[in-house]
């Protein structure tokens, strides 16, 4: 059997594809990155924000025509769309074989058997936590590496789906996530980034506190990994042993995620926030008081129903105080299910783009004069790759997350591997991305 994983949406939804692969290695079944290649097709789906949902949809017919077309022999949804699909999905597209939800990807292969079996199934409990899989396949470039924490959430914003989805928020043990790191260190990561869908409040469930500043210690100790990165974390969440830990510990990058959604106070409160907009700059600036040379990324809503142009200048006008140094923002998705869809006053589709693109305007110029900055500093880098055309390679700085944000670009004489870190004079910049030289 020869099986090909589409994965579809967040990081999150990586690991868990990566983490199916691993659950399926047995002697029959190889694996390939070709649709046309394969016989059997699971498609991982994410269903957070209507393009998503779209893109899931689309894919999702497109292997089941191919099925009709007998281009394939089986065709497995896994995912958030199964789990929030799962009656619907079995009814209405009979060429697919079997679902399985958000809390059993660890049953991929039993869900397999029956299958191969000519058996229709389904497998989409909630609440449970998924086991991890010690042969995890690996899809992203080999030397970063997504570790997640934990599974589902507990803050029920509004304006989310995720919550029924992938259930309350369970941490995993700290010594299996330090096991999976360090087997991830050893097939050649150097960059672990840690992922949920809040990983501030990791271990609460667990241990009875906070114990995300406990993990990173732990991990910080595997040999040969370079650096740490840390995602999704919830502003109110932040506290002073965290920042004082990622201070201390070197190996844990000066870079934090902090989706802080809005900055007026009316909008954070219909969106079940739990911040105020003088919280959020508490928050920023203890945290640049103590690491001068943090680098934030943000992530903003637009269009929030109830949203007006006084709340609009209100969060322009906080992003021009914060200078974030990356930053995102989305036009409000309106998502059956949640409370937020069934708020009055919601914004029409072309003000919230009209939005998004003001602030996107302001985040620009905050950006230029942030890059033009670092002009003649000496950065590490770690290596990307090479761009042949232009005989440049391509890195990014302990600033940047893989994918998301910017690179840097410089020449070199000789050979550079993946994953190696070198020093870099930046020697000139654009809005988002660096240049410069191998010291």
């Amino acid at each position: 059997m020869k099986i090909c994983m589409i994965s579809l949406g967040c990081d999150k939804n990586l690991v868990d594809s990566e983490m199916m692969l691993g659950f399926l290695h047995r002697g029959d079944v190889s694996f390939t990155g070709q649709v046309e290649e394969a016989d059997t097709v699971i498609v991982n789906t994410c269903c957070f924000i209507l393009d998503a949902k779209k893109e899931s949809i689309r894919t999702v017919l497109d292997m089941a025509e191919r099925k009709k077309k007998k281009q394939i022999r089986a065709l497995i949804v896994a995912g958030c769309l199964a789990q929030r699909y799962r009656d619907e999905i079995l009814n209405e597209i009979p060429e697919v074989d079997a679902v399985v939800g958000t809390s059993d990807y660890d049953a991929i292969g039993k869900v397999l058997k029956k299958v191969e079996k000519g058996e229709r199934t389904a497998a989409c409990s909630t609440d449970r936590l998924p086991r991890m899989s010690r042969k995890r396949t690996f899809s992203s470039a080999g030397y970063f590496g997504y570790l997640k924490i934990a599974e589902g959430c507990d803050k029920h914003c509004t304006y989310c789906i995720i919550p029924s989805l992938r259930g309350k928020y369970r941490s995993y043990p700290m010594e299996d996530l330090v096991r999976q790191a360090s087997a991830m260190v050893s097939s050649g990561v150097k960059e672990l980034i840690l992922v949920a869908q809040e990983t501030t409040v990791y271990g609460t469930d667990l241990y009875g506190k906070k114990s995300l500043p406990a993990l990173l210690k732990k991990l910080c100790r595997i040999k040969d990994l370079e650096w740490i990165r840390i995602l999704y974390c919830y502003p109110e969440e932040i506290t002073e042993e965290l920042i004082q830990t990622i201070r201390k510990e070197k190996k844990v990058c000066r870079y934090l995620d902090i989706p802080v959604q809005h900055a007026s106070d009316a909008i954070l409160k219909r969106m079940g926030r739990r911040t105020t907009e003088k919280e959020l700059e508490e928050i920023i600036g203890r945290i640049r008081e103590v690491i001068p040379e943090m680098a934030i990324r943000t992530t903003l809503i637009s269009g929030f129903p109830g949203e007006t142009e006084k709340d609009h200048r209100i969060l322009k006008s906080f992003v021009r105080r914060m200078k974030f140094d990356h930053l995102g923002v989305f036009p409000y998705s309106r998502e059956e299910g949640t409370p937020a869809a069934l708020f009055p006053d919601q914004v029409p589709q072309k003000i919230k783009k009209l939005r998004r693109a003001d602030i996107m305007a302001i985040q620009q110029k905050i950006s230029a004069a942030k890059m033009k900055k670092l002009k003649g500093k000496v950065l590490e880098v770690m290596v990307e790759g090479k761009l042949p055309r232009e005989n440049v390679y391509t890195g990014r700085t302990y600033r940047d997350a893989p994918e998301v944000d910017g690179n840097v670009f410089f020449p070199a004489e000789g050979t550079l591997l993946s994953g190696s870190i070198v020093k870099v004079k930046i020697t000139g910049s654009s809005e988002y991305d660096l240049t410069g030289e191998i010291v």
